[in-house]
C-alpha cells in the first residue's frame, strides 16, 4: 500500500510538472544571467524571452554603476514591449543580475509595468558575492499578489557549474521529473580552527573586496565535496560589525575551495 501510494505521488507530482507552462524572463547586460536563462530553457523545454532596455546599457562596469545611480535618482529605464503575455503562464521564472544589492534596473521598470497576479515568480540571478535573498525579498514587496517562489543564484565567477546546479534545483522544488539525493544539513556550528581559516582564505582571499573575518563553521558532505557554512564578521560600508553567512565548498578533487554565495 505504502509503494502504491509512493508512485500515486510521484505520478501527481510529474503530471502537475507537465501541466504547468513557463516563461523564462530575464535581463542580461554582459551575457551571464543570458546563459543561465537559455540553460534553464533548455533543462526546462520552457518559452524564453529578454526584457531590453530602449537605450542599451555599455557593459562597461563603472558605467553602469554611474547609469544605475542617475536611474535610482532620476527614474527607471524604458524597457521594449514584451512580446510574451504573462498571463498565458502558471511559473515565470524571472532572471537578472544583481546591481545594488538587488535586481538591475529594467527589472524595476519591468515588474511595475507588467501584471504578476496570481503567478509563480521563481527568481534567479547571476552575482558578484551574494544578492539572491535580497532581491527575492524586494520581489516579494514589489509583487505582494504573485507567489514569489525559492530561487537559484550563482556567481558570475562560478557560471559554469550552472547547469548541474539547475539541474538538482529544478528537481528538487519540482518544475522537472527525475529523482535527486537530498543533500546532508550542515553540522552545528563550532569555532574555526587553522585548518578551516586556510579552507576559508583559499576561497575567498582573492575577492576583490575584503569578506571579513570567519569566526564559526558547520560542514557537510555532499558528491562534489565538503561545503562549509561559516559565519562571517566584518564591517559594513558604515563601519559598523556587520554579520554575514559565506558558504564554501572545497571540491573532493582537490582543486582549490570557492565561495558560492555571501548572504548578509
Amino acid at each position: 500500500m505504502k509503494k502504491l501510494l509512493l508512485s500515486f505521488a510521484a505520478m501527481t507530482a510529474m503530471t502537475t510538472v507537465s501541466a504547468q507552462k513557463m516563461l523564462v524572463l530575464y535581463y542580461s547586460e554582459t551575457g551571464t544571467t543570458k546563459t543561465v536563462a537559455e540553460e534553464l530553457q533548455q533543462q526546462l523545454g520552457a518559452d524564453i524571452e529578454a526584457v531590453e532596455a530602449v537605450e542599451p546599457y555599455s557593459g562597461n562596469f563603472q558605467e553602469t554603476i554611474q547609469r544605475g545611480q542617475r536611474e535610482m535618482q532620476n527614474g527607471m529605464p524604458a524597457i521594449k514591449p514584451l512580446k510574451s503575455d504573462i498571463k498565458d503562464y502558471d511559473v515565470i521564472f524571472l532572471g537578472y543580475p544583481i546591481w545594488f544589492g538587488t535586481y538591475a534596473n529594467p527589472i524595476v521598470t519591468l515588474v511595475k509595468e507588467q501584471q504578476f497576479e496570481g503567478k509563480k515568480v521563481v527568481p534567479f540571478c547571476t552575482f558578484g558575492s551574494g544578492g539572491l535573498n535580497t532581491s527575492a525579498d524586494a520581489l516579494t514587496k514589489a509583487l505582494p499578489k504573485a507567489d514569489i517562489q525559492k530561487g537559484y543564484g550563482v556567481r558570475t565567477a562560478r557560471v559554469a557549474a550552472a547547469a548541474k546546479e539547475l539541474d538538482r534545483f529544478l528537481k528538487e522544488n519540482g518544475y522537472k521529473k527525475g529523482d535527486i539525493e537530498k543533500l546532508p544539513d550542515y553540522s552545528a556550528q563550532q569555532p574555526v580552527g587553522d585548518t578551516e581559516k586556510a579552507i576559508f582564505d583559499a576561497a575567498c582571499s582573492s575577492y576583490q573586496f575584503p569578506l571579513g573575518t570567519p569566526q564559526t563553521f558547520g560542514k557537510r558532505s555532499t558528491p562534489d565535496g565538503t561545503g562549509y557554512k561559516f559565519i562571517v564578521k566584518s564591517r559594513g560600508m558604515n563601519g559598523e560589525e556587520a554579520t554575514s553567512t559565506i558558504y564554501v565548498i572545497a571540491p573532493v578533487n582537490g582543486d582549490k575551495p570557492e565561495f558560492t554565495e555571501v548572504v548578509r
